[in-house]
């Protein structure tokens, strides 16, 4: 059974930004040198507190988009 073009759609562009995304915090990790950069706990809680938030917000909405498209509900 063949994929259709909206799965195979979705793997192509999913994967290119998750492999963006996971390239850019890999760029982030380079700034965690303190020879190169000055930075206190407060400054880490900061990025990962608005990443983590971020993600949250992502997952929730394919979440919900999931549990949208699981409900029939009522149709004539």
């Amino acid at each position: 059974m063949s994929k259709s073009v909206k799965r195979e759609r979705f793997e192509k562009v999913a994967s290119n930004r998750v492999q963006r995304i996971l390239d850019t915090l890999t760029l982030l990790g380079n700034c965690a040198n303190r020879n190169n950069y000055e930075y206190d706990s407060k400054d880490v809680e900061h990025m990962f507190g608005e990443i983590s938030k971020k993600l949250r917000e992502i997952k929730l909405a394919y979440t919900a988009e999931l549990n949208r498209s699981d409900k029939h509900g009522f149709k004539f």
